[in-house]
């Protein structure tokens, strides 16, 4: 990385204007200032990049992948910036796609890698291109490399590397930021949220996943216009609640969400009973779910966005559960209708998909029948499609304070017995617990006999 001092000289050279912009000119670094080497790019991304400069176009990668060359991290994916029209680049590669409908962008395939590639873009017009909110509606309009950088969120992620002669341009102060380790938004703080408020969540993503922390003015921002989280489509809060917990770092990125406000407008349900919880017991679950889902992903093991939504809503099943069953309805009843009811009301801030949520209500469904195991019932729940994610999740309860470490060493022990142990095993639980009452004998009637009636 280029050093500290050699940046600062370079940067400060320029004024910066009341809207925060530094002089026009970039900072340029050349490539015996920087770390990035075409050793560490993908190979697919360095094709679509020489193809475009010898087209005649500019070709740049840009954003998450050159801040986390810089930081000595493996980016996720490699984007291209380029002057070119989407179709232009489309003729260009044949294995590729036009997408998106407000903007287009082009997606060209190497088998399952995919390069994605978009046009420069100039900032939204204020007032053709943004709403009475401030929410960005329209922002078709084609730019220069210049107006590209402007527009992007955070100068971290408006960094380019130039294919031509393999040096980073910096028109926002990325550099000095990445040295200094802070997450900057660019331009008006309130102005940018407003177009965007999901800007927050990527804001607190970057500080989980990168180790970097919040300029004072883009933290500030974030505790006074969290509620703007509201106008957000379900539909994508859905989508970043997947980057911001199944992507190695949800323990941290939880706690910064609940610090600062946003699990409220995603998640209140959950964050209600957070605030006035007691014994330390939901807040303990969900933060053991989230450690562990970190592991497994560190250990390149599958995940489940069934099983971390079973996790972030269990508190209010659970609850909503209870009251259920202190009123006189039965356990599983209970259950499903808690289930129902919470997932009911949480699709209106985040719409967790069928697909999830309906192996979210298998878990949380199976938890009053693992703890009834007479007679035929642990058999029927060990056949159960979704028993080992409920098995999971009564380990995950019981790990964290529930009275459930037996049960769960007896389904421990169940699952591994031949057929004859799991016989002995049931029957030695004795037939308390069933919950069956005995069958009343239905008295038969006779049978009417058939009187002839006199003709």
């Amino acid at each position: 990385m280029l050093s500290l001092n050699k940046l600062i000289n370079k940067l400060v050279k320029g004024k910066s204007g009341s809207d925060g912009r530094r002089s026009a000119d970039p900072v340029i670094i050349p490539r015996e200032e920087h770390s990035i080497s075409r050793k560490q790019i993908s190979q697919n991304a360095l094709n679509v990049l020489y193809t475009l400069k010898d087209a005649g176009y500019e070709a740049y990668l840009v954003g998450g992948c050159v801040r986390d060359l810089l930081l000595g991290h493996e980016p996720k994916d490699f984007d291209v910036a380029t002057n070119a029209l989407p179709e232009q680049v489309h003729k260009l590669f044949r294995r590729s796609r036009l997408i998106g409908r407000r903007f287009k962008l082009v997606h060209v395939h190497f088998g399952r890698d995919v390069i994605e590639v978009a046009t420069f873009r100039a900032p939204p017009e204020e007032n053709n291109h943004v709403d009475e909110q401030g929410r960005i509606v329209q922002d078709n309009v084609y730019g220069n490399l210049e107006q590209d950088a402007w527009r992007r969120d955070f100068t971290v992620n408006a960094l380019y590397y130039n294919i031509r002669d393999f040096s980073i341009v910096d028109y926002t102060g990325g550099i000095q930021d990445l040295n200094a380790g802070l997450i900057r938004l660019i331009g008006d703080v309130e102005t940018r949220y407003r177009e965007d408020p999901v800007r927050m969540l990527r804001a607190l993503r970057f500080v989980a996943k990168l180790g970097l922390k919040l300029d004072k003015n883009t933290e500030a921002g974030i505790f006074q216009l969290a509620s703007l989280l509201k106008d957000i489509p379900p539909a994508r809060l859905f989508d970043e609640t997947l980057k911001l917990y199944l992507t190695g770092n949800a323990a941290v990125t939880h706690e910064l969400l609940c610090h600062y406000g946003l699990f409220d407008e995603m998640y209140p349900q959950t964050a209600a009973l957070l605030h006035q919880e007691k014994d330390g017991y939901p807040r303990t679950l969900l933060m053991k779910a989230l450690e562990n889902t970190d592991k497994r992903i560190d250990d390149d093991k599958p995940v489940t966005p069934a099983f971390l939504f079973a996790a972030l809503l269990w508190e209010p099943v659970r609850q909503r559960a209870q009251l259920l069953m202190e009123n006189g309805m039965p356990d599983i009843t209970a259950m499903q209708r808690a289930s129902s009811e919470v997932i009911i009301e949480q699709v209106q801030r985040v719409a967790v998909p069928k697909r999830f949520s309906l192996v979210t209500r298998d878990i949380w469904n199976l938890q009053p029948r693992l703890i009834k195991r007479q007679g035929k019932r642990a058999f029927r729940s060990l056949l159960h499609p979704k028993f080992r994610a409920g098995y999971d999740f009564l380990a995950l309860r019981a790990e964290s304070g529930e009275p459930f470490t037996e049960l769960v060493a007896w389904w421990t022990e169940f699952q591994q017995a031949s057929a004859t142990q799991q016989q002995k095993m049931v029957d030695s639980l004795g037939g308390e617990g069933t919950g069956k009452k005995p069958r009343r004998r239905r008295r038969r009637r006779p049978a009417a006999k058939n009187v002839q009636k006199d003709s």
